[in-house]
Order: structure tokens, then C-alpha cells, then sequence
């Protein structure tokens, strides 16, 4: 299915949704028609039940370069020198990313290239990212007098503190591996392998129960804006609710009798 400029593969068997950048020409620039279609799509598969886990990426060798800097810079020539449409695409774009942290499907990057400034957000904002081993990320904002305020808020709640501001105050272009050890993506393979490890780990997720990946993805990052205490509490009680629903009773019932559990995500 198509929603230019993203291209929507159907769920496959395992209820798993490939979501394609799909804008090569403009390096899959995050236009007002990029964050338009991500956002439809994103808020169609956190209804649909046969969604359990959503892949994005992306065509080309950009992966995302970030903002289409011709498309705002345009905007300067309005009376208010672009302020309002700067204001508007920045709100479509953090919708756009806390929408993807709310979704209660987990979203996996996969990152076949370049990620830069909101590009690398949006690798930063989805809850797993496998790269291959020929991407590479930056948030190069510094470099032209824009620093990357909002990409801040992704990397700083995925880096180290000490991490996040390496990148953001050099702007330097790093590899996947030093991506991989700053924690900004979970795997690097090579680029021949890297569909087969994204689905392979996105198989394994759905095959889990969704209304138990739900709970723990949202309680996930609603804790981790607690402070310890808070965030125990919170926990406890999310898990003795947990403890009371339907697939809890029969995973822990099936892992006792030593059989395969039939989830009915509820």
C-alpha cells in the first residue's frame, strides 16, 4: 500500500507491519508530507489488532536525513519570517516520536544507511534499532547555527548523558558500532543480513502476547520518568494487574505443565 511518501507493506503472518521511507530523491527528508503519512500510519496500526510489531525503514542510502531544510527555509519569506510553520512542523514532528514511544506495538529501525538530526530521532525515538554495518548518525545541527534541540530529547533519554552531548555538541558522523556502544541501536550486521535480523527479532516479539507487550512497553517509559520510589510503586501495581489478566494465568500455567502457552491477548 502506498501513502506517499511511505510505502506500507501488508502484516505478514506473524503480524509484524513494514513501514518504508520512501522519498530517496529528498534522502527521505521528514517533510510535512513525511510526518503526515507517518503519523496515519502509525495511528492506524495502534488500532489494528493484527499488528504486533512495526519495522520501519527505509529506501535508498539515507535512511533519514532529517527536516527538508529547502521546505522551512521557504517559510522565511512569510511575514513572520517562518515562525509559525516552524512551529507547526516542529509539533507534527514530536508527535510523530511520541506517538511511536505511546504505540503499544514495539517499533524496530532499521537502519540501512544514513540518520542524521531528526533522522537519527527517529531511529532514537523507536523502542529497538538494528543497523547495518555501513550506517552511520549524526545530530550535525551545531555545524550550521541549529542545534539539534529537539533530537536532544530522543538521544537524551536513550545515551548517556556525557553520550548525547558528544554527539550533539560535535555533530561528528559516527559508525554503527560506536552507535551500538553508546546504546543508540541494539545490533550491527551486515547490510545482506540486516532484514533477516530485524524480522527475526521482530518474529520473536510477536509471538509473545501483545496485551502483555502492550503493558510492559507502556509502563516501560512511564516508570522511567519516575523517581525510584514512585516508580516502584507504579510497577507493582501494574504488575499485580498483570498477574490478574488472562495470559499471565496461562503462561504460568503452561510454563509449570512444560507446554507451549495460547495466548488470547487479554
Amino acid at each position: 500500500m502506498n501513502m506517499w511518501p511511505l510505502l506500507l507493506t501488508s502484516c505478514d503472518e506473524n503480524g509484524i507491519l513494514r513501514l518504508t521511507l520512501d522519498d530517496e530523491p529528498k534522502r527521505n527528508a521528514l517533510s510535512e508530507q513525511m510526518l503526515s503519512s507517518l503519523q496515519q500510519a502509525f495511528d492506524d496500526a495502534t488500532s489494528d489488532k493484527s499488528v504486533r510489531v512495526i519495522i520501519l525503514q527505509a529506501t535508498g542510502k539515507v535512511f533519514s536525513a532529517g527536516h527538508n531544510l529547502k521546505e522551512m527555509t521557504a517559510a522565511r519569506d512569510h511575514a513572520d519570517k517562518g515562525a509559525a510553520y516552524f512551529e507547526k512542523i516542529l509539533n507534527a514532528c514530536a508527535k510523530v516520536m511520541q506517538t511511536i514511544v505511546t504505540c503499544p506495538k514495539p517499533v524496530i529501525a532499521e537502519v540501512d544507511g544514513i540518520a542524521t538530526a531528526a533522522g537519527c530521532q527517529l531511529v532514537a525515538s523507536c523502542d529497538l534499532a538494528i543497523a547495518s554495518d555501513r550506517a552511520q548518525f549524526s545530530t550535525p545541527g551545531v555545524h550550521i547555527g541549529l542545534f539539534c534541540s529537539t533530537p536532544m530529547v530522543a538521544l537524551s533519554r536513550n545515551l548517556s548523558h556525557k553520550h548525547a552531548m558528544e554527539m550533539l555538541l560535535t555533530g561528528d558522523m559516527i559508525g554503527a558500532v560506536r552507535a551500538k556502544e553508546m546504546g543508540l541501536v541494539n545490533d550491527v550486521v551486515s547490510s545482506d543480513k540486516l532484514a533477516m535480523a530485524t524480522q527475526e527479532m521482530a518474529r520473536k516479539i510477536a509471538s509473545k502476547s501483545s496485551h502483555t507487550v502492550a503493558i510492559g512497553k507502556g509502563a516501560f517509559y512511564k516508570q522511567s520518568e519516575m523517581t525510584l520510589s514512585a516508580a516502584y510503586d507504579y510497577a507493582s501495581q501494574v504488575m499485580v494487574a498483570n498477574m490478574l489478566d488472562y495470559d499471565a494465568q496461562e503462561g504460568i500455567s503452561a510454563f509449570i505443565e512444560k507446554r507451549a502457552a495460547k495466548w488470547q491477548d487479554r
